[in-house]
């Protein structure tokens, strides 16, 4: 397992809310959080086979943008 960070602009339940299913519906994310009261907005995500760029796109399909810690 390895744990990916990212800064995003997910930063409210909302916001949350909107990119649960496309998180959730990636196969190789065990869980994934967004810790909405640090300034970045970080993303983790603990995952065995997927990299920065495919859930950098995940967070892109849900309307967000994510960039590498």
């Amino acid at each position: 397992m390895k744990e990916l960070k990212f800064k995003t602009n997910i930063n409210c339940g909302g916001c949350v809310a909107n990119v649960t299913p496309f998180l959730n519906k990636a196969e190789g994310i065990s869980e994934w959080s967004v810790d909405t009261t640090n300034a970045q907005k970080v993303l983790t995500v603990t995952t065995e086979k997927l990299n920065e760029a495919t859930v950098i796109e995940l967070v892109k399909e849900a309307g967000y943008k994510a960039e590498s810690l």
